[in-house]
């Protein structure tokens, strides 16, 4: 055979090679992709799963079901708002853990199921509801104490959700979370809606 026939072919060869490594790699990059958004949905499932049982059991053992009826922000209730709390949470806390960073799971999805335990409907123009904003982490954590045996991230997670706007700081990461869930699941469920409505106005 020519010489540069042979060239031909062994370079043709080259790229075919190269090719089907290129097309394996990818393959194989889209299956780990697959898996690891597999991996998430799991995840997702799983804190789901695990809020709603401790849930339940708040529910069961104290007065938790209380919150379905009081309105926390728009139309969301208190149960609902402090469900998301604690799943938001959650799912932070696996991507810390992750990371190298210990969280206790337990604590933290009781803390933020707890969090606005303060079981009145800070709408009603009663004068033990004024600067709510202000009292309502206290009155929560009270009312708490008084249904459950809460350990010290419990108690912090309660006492300390709403800095800044109460002006002590959280001291364990667990309470860290909470509170920055808490502000994002605040906003989601106040100004998305509102959003979504203008958008929905402009296009009418």
């Amino acid at each position: 055979m020519h010489r540069g026939a042979i060239d031909e072919m062994l370079v043709a060869r080259r790229w075919a090679a190269a090719l089907g490594n290129s097309t394996r790699a990818l393959r194989e990059r889209r299956e780990n992709l697959g898996s690891a958004k597999d991996g998430e949905s799991v995840k997702r499932d799983e804190a789901k799963a695990r809020v709603r049982a401790v849930a339940y059991e708040l529910e069961r053992d104290g007065r938790l079901g209380l919150t379905r009826s009081f309105v926390q922000h728009g139309d969301v209730t208190v149960y609902a708002h402090v469900v998301s709390v604690a799943q938001t949470s959650l799912s932070a806390a696996y991507v810390l853990e992750r990371a190298g960073v210990r969280v206790d799971t337990d604590s933290l999805i009781r803390g933020a199921l707890l969090h606005d335990y303060f079981l009145y409907d800070w709408h009603d123009p009663d004068p033990s509801h004024r600067l709510h904003g202000f009292r309502h982490p206290r009155f929560a954590l009270e009312r708490a104490e008084e249904d459950f045996d809460l350990t010290p991230r419990e108690r912090n997670i309660i006492v300390r959700h709403m800095f800044p706007l109460v002006p002590i700081p959280p001291t364990c990461r667990e309470a860290w979370i909470v509170c920055l869930a808490d502000k994002w699941c605040a906003l989601r469920e106040t100004v998305l809606p509102r959003v979504r409505a203008l958008r929905s106005r402009d296009r009418a």
